[in-house]
């Protein structure tokens, strides 16, 4: 009789266990992923173990990059050429979305994420270390296919510039002192801050953030 109680009692104890490693791990993919979590859960029809197993794998194919940081030199041009495109949506809105688009995919790929698989594929590589703004690219896809068609409005395409810098700056980086010097927005995507010289010292504390103008 003992011998059951003590198996029950054990049973009860590894079960409790699992029970508490499960939410502990979902738990912490709640928390790494944010929203991407609850839209993959919905994107299961609410099944979240099967959300959670596909989550892990993500995690499990991002350890295998070798995610590196910009060096400034290169943060630097290519922030310089989001400047480019974003004074060239002035005259030529569609032909800058597609420069942003090819631009964003350059920063992806120097980074170390690869950029060969299937725009999903890449999306899902990108959540695991930009969960926040992974949406932002999704959406600028869908609109940049649809002007593509032909089927995009100005608007739809200032919007698509505007979602595409959200992961451009993220995959950019910023350094401590940029991250305190948020200029104000202007609603344009031509701006003159834009065109100061690299001498200005305003420029040095703005460079990066001069991508973040449209709005």
């Amino acid at each position: 009789m003992v011998i059951v109680i003590v198996a029950i009692v054990l049973i009860a104890l590894m079960v409790g266990a699992l029970i508490l490693a499960r939410q502990r791990r979902s738990q912490q993919l709640q928390e790494g992923f944010g929203p991407e979590y609850e839209r993959t859960v919905e994107e299961r029809g609410g099944d979240r173990r099967e959300a959670e197993a596909e989550l892990l794998e993500r995690r499990q194919r991002h350890d295998q990059f070798e995610i590196r940081e910009l060096d400034p030199g290169a943060r630097d041009r290519y922030a310089e050429r989001w400047r480019s495109a974003q004074r060239r949506f002035v005259d030529q809105p569609a032909p800058a979305v597609g420069e942003a688009d090819a631009l964003v995919m350059e920063v992806m790929r120097d980074r170390g994420y690869p950029v060969a698989d299937e725009f999903d594929q890449r999306a899902a590589d990108i959540s695991v270390d930009h969960p926040e703004v992974v949406e932002h690219y999704r959406a600028a896809h869908g609109i940049s296919g649809r002007a593509t068609a032909g089927d995009a409005s100005t608007e739809d395409l200032r919007q698509a510039m505007v979602h595409f810098r959200e992961l451009f700056v993220e995959l950019l980086g910023e350094d401590d002192e940029s991250r305190t010097a948020r200029p104000e927005r202007t609603g344009r995507a031509d701006d003159p801050r834009a065109e100061r010289g690299a001498d200005d010292p305003r420029t040095t504390t703005q460079r990066n953030e001069n991508v973040r103008e449209m709005s």
